[in-house]
């Protein structure tokens, strides 16, 4: 349908389709955790918070420190957590299905077991 109206859009989709359709490689019951953009509105929102209080930032630098306090914070609570976004084997089986050409993620840091 979109070939005889929007013949440049049907090369894009069809271009983008192995990543368009990459969810379908995890469990079922991933999918609406992987389509969500809720976590990454979150980071934004406390960002946007942070600086709403500053009101003006002097430098480019000081944005930078900002956010970077912003990521390491959610980063520990994160990890504190009690409970995971996506469940831990679920990610260890996606990355022993990754070809050897893919380079797996190095030093990817665990939650401790309590």
């Amino acid at each position: 349908m979109l070939g005889t109206q929007f013949p440049k859009v049907k090369a894009m989709l069809l271009e983008a389709k192995t990543d368009l359709t990459a969810f379908a490689d995890f469990r079922h019951r991933l999918w609406k955790k992987i389509q969500s953009t809720n976590p990454l509105e979150r980071v934004n929102r406390e960002i946007k918070r942070r600086i709403d209080v500053l009101q003006v930032l002097p430098n480019d630098d000081a944005l930078i420190r900002l956010v970077t306090a912003v990521l390491f914070k959610m980063h520990d609570e994160w990890l504190a957590l009690p409970r995971q976004y996506l469940p831990e084997g679920s990610m260890s089986e996606i990355y022993r299905a990754l070809p050897e050409s893919t380079p797996a993620i190095p030093n990817t840091p665990t939650r401790p077991t309590s």
